[in-house]
């Protein structure tokens, strides 16, 4: 499969961000409701589960999941590899386990420890504990999200179209 031309590949990217965010927008919301309860931990539970259920398809928005690396020829994997290797994206390409996910949650552990303990002063400490936990779960994703995109088009992958891109609707 040869690479698309330069300006079909800006939008396929500018496609692909979109929806990626789109997503990220819909779990960060979900992680803020959870920061909001005022219950031990339950934070870091949903977290661990929106994540290891995003990552993978924001993954597949940038054809970066391990399936399609698989599919891709030879000299176009290791184009992928190297762009990977590069960017240094830990969940780039690799099959996302909850340890994994875990790993990376504690480059925010501290916004996610001060969410744990705000939670316990009403309503103020529940609105900064939501606060907080919207805006780890958005820094990790956006993160996660610019590192695709580097190694797409370092690698200069042809992205999937939108509807095959992951079976998991957002």
């Amino acid at each position: 499969m040869a690479p698309a031309a330069p300006e079909a590949l800006s939008r396929q990217h500018a496609a692909a961000l979109a929806r990626a965010r789109k997503l990220l927008s819909k779990r960060a919301l979900v992680a803020a409701a959870a920061g909001a309860l005022p219950v031990p931990g339950l934070d870091w539970a949903v977290d661990a589960a929106l994540l290891s259920k995003l990552i993978p398809q924001i993954n597949a928005e940038f054809g970066l999941a391990p399936h399609q690396i698989a599919k891709l020829p030879a000299h176009q994997r290791e184009r992928v590899q190297t762009a990977i290797t590069l960017v240094g994206g830990a969940l780039l390409g690799k099959l996302i386990t909850k340890t994994l996910v875990i790993n990376v949650m504690k480059a925010v552990g501290v916004r996610l420890s001060a969410a744990q303990a705000a939670k316990f002063v009403p309503l103020a400490g529940q609105i900064a504990s939501a606060t907080l936990n919207y805006t780890a779960l958005r820094w990790l994703g956006e993160k996660h999200i610019q590192d695709c995109l580097r190694v797409a088009r370092e690698a200069q992958l042809e992205l999937p179209a939108p509807n095959t891109a992951h079976t998991v609707s957002g």
